[in-house]
């Protein structure tokens, strides 16, 4: 089950100065409902970001137009030099409907190819792409790659994905 953590946003007036709210550590945002085309704009205090990225949650709970909707970050948008957050754009989902999600690979192990042969691991993927319901959202994906020998790959076909969860990325992808 996908832990779920509620963040505070505000609505966002159009034609505020994004600059002025950014150099207040207020980030700007867009909000999509995924039963509507409406979109609605919002703002959330950095602090708040961060204490929702910390909590390891994969669905957020807002409050939007007196609802309280379930929310996946669908993106978030950072300066290309200072690496600040610039922007982020919600998703709204249906707790029962089936979603693609990128999920992060967490790589455990030495493999034999490295430690006895020489080798060198490459790991061309960092995340895979998924096909499951919202509550069924893995943190991460953990990968062994304790017995690949020199010369040995692992491919997202390779993968165990839960019962209910479906592969989106390329199975022949190469992961390690």
């Amino acid at each position: 089950m996908a832990k779920e953590y509620k963040i505070e946003i505000k609505k966002r007036i159009s034609g505020v100065n994004i600059k002025e709210l950014r150099s207040q550590d207020i980030i700007p945002g867009i909000y999509y409902s995924h039963d509507s085309k409406e979109s609605i704009l919002f703002q959330m205090t950095l602090s708040e970001l961060r204490n929702a990225i910390k909590s390891g949650a994969a669905i957020f709970q807002v409050s939007v137009g007196d609802k309280l909707r379930n929310v996946i970050f669908k993106s978030v948008q950072y300066h290309p030099v200072k690496d600040t957050v610039q922007h982020i754009d919600l998703y709204g989902v249906d707790m029962n409907v089936v979603i693609n999600i990128k999920v992060p690979l967490n790589v455990i192990g030495e493999c034999i190819g490295v430690k006895e042969d020489g080798g060198v691991m490459n790991l061309p993927l960092t995340e895979i792409e998924i096909s499951c319901l919202p509550s069924n959202i893995p943190q991460f994906l953990e990968i062994d790659i304790t017995e690949l020998h020199l010369g040995d790959s692992l491919r997202a076909e390779n993968l165990e994905l839960g019962d209910e969860d479906t592969l989106v990325t390329s199975p022949d992808s190469t992961i390690a």
